[in-house]
């Protein structure tokens, strides 16, 4: 079991916040919201990260992200430390519509902060998948990525699979263009349970390792 004591206090938020939520503490279950860090405290503590990455200029390589992770917790754009005191709100998001991204090496590919990403939404019998290139920028932590790929499934079954927004086309004009063209993830917290990010919208996210 972890011990949170040891931790700094926003490293041992976050912590807290990953073990409610994949005890069940990711929607209104009373047994773990009392547990549950609150969502002003976890948007606290993910700008307390963000500013601890920067100021330490920490590095973490493209092998610590690869994995399946589930969606816990999101702020808005405008989660920012102003005049020392925290902006912004975030919410926790339900279990009954899971989201999980995932990260892999593409071993097809000889530079290795070369790979794929997936993101996925589920409701009840039906997902939606999205997948497509991505590249690590290690120096930066930064993850940029496009979706060139669709799927689409309801009761078990493949309605719909094939190309997005260009499909195998766009994913040979990904790699040639800048970091500012493209979305991406800018990484300031990888754990062997959690990560944490701030997207090209300005908006962070939590994700905690998936057990499935």
């Amino acid at each position: 079991m972890t011990d949170l004591a040891s931790l700094p206090d926003y490293t041992a938020t976050l912590t807290a916040a990953a073990i409610a939520f994949r005890h069940g503490g990711g929607d209104r279950a009373p047994s773990t919201q009392e547990n549950r860090p609150t969502s002003t405290a976890l948007v606290n503590a993910l700008v307390q990260a963000e500013k601890i990455a920067k100021q330490q200029r920490l590095r973490y390589p493209f092998e610590s992200l690869q994995g399946r992770w589930r969606l816990c917790f999101t702020a808005n754009r405008k989660a920012h430390e102003r005049s020392g005191t925290v902006l912004g709100k975030g919410w926790y998001v339900p279990k009954l519509a899971p989201a999980h991204i995932s990260f892999s090496q593409n071993q097809s590919l000889e530079r290795s902060d070369r790979g794929e990403i997936s993101n996925q939404l589920q409701l009840g019998s039906f997902l939606l998948r999205f997948t497509g290139p991505c590249r690590y920028l290690g120096k930066k932590n930064l993850l940029c990525f496009d979706f060139t790929q669709i799927q689409i499934r309801l009761l078990g079954r493949t309605l719909y699979q094939g190309n997005f927004r260009g499909g195998n086309a766009q994913t040979q004009e990904f790699y040639p263009q800048s970091v500012g063209k493209l979305p991406f993830f800018a990484f300031f917290l990888i754990t062997e349970d959690f990560i944490a990010a701030r997207g090209r919208g300005g908006g962070l996210a939590l994700w905690v390792r998936s057990e499935e």
